[in-house]
């Protein structure tokens, strides 16, 4: 029966006779097993030849969007001590809404009139400041009305120069006249002696000439020192010429100091005001900082500094806020040998946690649970983590994403690329190369209508 034995018996036997032989030999189980295995192998040779979405799968976070819509956390921009909150945790706040009051803890701020005074001193120094502009101006005045006392009294004392050169030319002349009738007499006085020594003339008419040559003399005499008077007089109107220049040139000097002296001290009181206005601003806005209000609305998050009364550093976090209204989006990261197959509107799939799905990666379109998105931002600077940081948007043209999804949540994403057998995707699995670089046929259709 199992023809182990050299000597067979099937040629001599018919074992269809029986009953187990003929259930044996005369079914054809065997034919229905090869076409199975036909079939089979058919089916699996059409599968391999199926298209096949390369894709790269990478986890990531849900966030927002626009950089103003995530979560944020709420600083004091001066040290302070809380006093009184004025919400809790989880409440909604609207934008300007009072979230907790603090008070001072720095000596220099303790006065609650301190804006108030520090005012009042503003007033005082632009008052200051008015005081000296005004005797600025007077001084400017005093200036004008001495160069224009000046310009007169020099015009005087020429007029009195001109006069006395006047004079000197006057005397001068005289002089000329009296020397020459000086001269005229003592001739006539020596002919006349002569004469008489001739006997031609008589002693009386002698003595008549000598007394004219004397007053003729005593004419020249008083005429020179007349002409000496007149030079003095022109000497002495340069002389006050001088004393004019020189006594007003020094009253205008101390004018000018006095002057220079009212603006130096008028622009320092004007640096102290500005000052004392930088102060008063800075004291107004440093009272409204005694007031934590919300940026924008939102949701208390945390109270990270809780309780009355404790105090803190400027720039330490003290409430944390959940922006109200924003826009979801997804942060995925790739690896950097990745990255080139990444571009901006990149179709990409993405399944949130806690939501069921049934996921087929190369078929996105027989995906169950998963939600379109378009990549909207790929970051150009590594991440800590080693790798690139890719910003998602939801895509407008597919099922709109869940309205209970949280920011900070989990997400997985899978990134579809080139459509390829499958079969081509099975060896290249095998051999661990990256997929297939390609670029999107909007990048070239941009590019060729730059061409043109």
């Amino acid at each position: 029966m199992l023809n182990i034995s050299n000597n067979s018996i099937s040629k001599n036997i018919d074992l269809t006779k029986f009953k187990s032989g003929e259930d044996i030999f005369t079914k054809e189980y065997h034919k229905r097993f090869r076409q199975f295995l036909m079939g089979f192998s058919i089916m699996i040779l059409v599968i391999l030849f199926l298209p096949w979405t390369q894709n790269i799968s990478s986890k990531g976070n849900v966030t927002t969007l626009q950089p103003n819509q995530r979560p944020q956390t709420l600083q004091s921009q001066i040290p302070g001590r809380i006093e009184e909150w004025f919400v809790r945790e989880g409440d909604f706040v609207k934008k300007g809404d009072t979230i907790l009051r603090i008070s001072e803890i720095k000596s220099d701020y303790f006065d609650n009139r301190l804006t108030e005074r520090t005012q009042e001193q503003l007033d005082v120094k632009s008052q200051s400041v008015d005081a000296y502009n005004n005797k600025v101006q007077a001084l400017e005045r005093q200036i004008n009305a001495l160069e224009r006392e000046k310009r007169l009294k020099l015009q005087q004392a020429n007029n009195k120069l001109l006069q006395a050169n006047l004079q000197v030319r006057s005397d001068s002349i005289d002089l000329k006249a009296v020397e020459t009738k000086n001269t005229i007499a003592q001739t006539q006085f020596d002919r006349v002696i002569n004469l008489q020594k001739e006997g031609l003339k008589a002693v009386k008419d002698v003595e008549e000439k000598r007394a004219k040559f004397q007053e003729a003399a005593a004419k020249l005499i008083s005429q020179q020192n007349k002409y000496l008077s007149s030079q003095n007089k022109v000497i002495n109107a340069r002389l006050d010429i001088s004393t004019i220049n020189a006594s007003y040139d020094d009253k205008i000097a101390k004018a000018n100091s006095n002057l220079f002296t009212a603006k130096s001290a008028a622009l320092d009181t004007r640096a102290q005001v500005s000052k004392l206005e930088t102060n008063v601003a800075n004291y107004s806005r440093r009272n409204s900082l005694l007031y934590i209000t919300a940026p924008q609305d939102g949701f208390i998050n945390k109270a990270i500094k809780s309780g009355i009364g404790e105090t803190f550093k400027e720039g330490e976090e003290l409430v944390g806020i959940m922006p109200a209204n924003y826009e979801l989006a997804v942060e995925m990261y790739v690896r950097p040998i990745d990255l080139p197959l990444i571009h901006i509107n990149e179709d990409v799939r993405v399944q949130f946690d806690g939501w069921p799905a049934i996921v087929f990666s190369g078929w996105p379109n027989v995906s169950y649970g998963t939600y379109g998105a378009k990549v909207v931002a790929i970051e150009n600077f590594i991440s800590e983590n080693g790798m690139y940081r890719v910003l998602l948007a939801p895509n407008k043209d597919d099922h709109p994403w869940p309205t209970a999804i949280r920011v900070g949540s989990g997400a997985k994403t899978i990134a579809l690329l080139d459509n390829v057998p499958i079969w081509f995707e099975m060896w290249r699995q095998i051999n661990s190369f990256p997929p297939n670089f390609y670029q999107p046929e909007r990048k070239i259709d941009n590019s060729s209508k730059k061409k043109k």
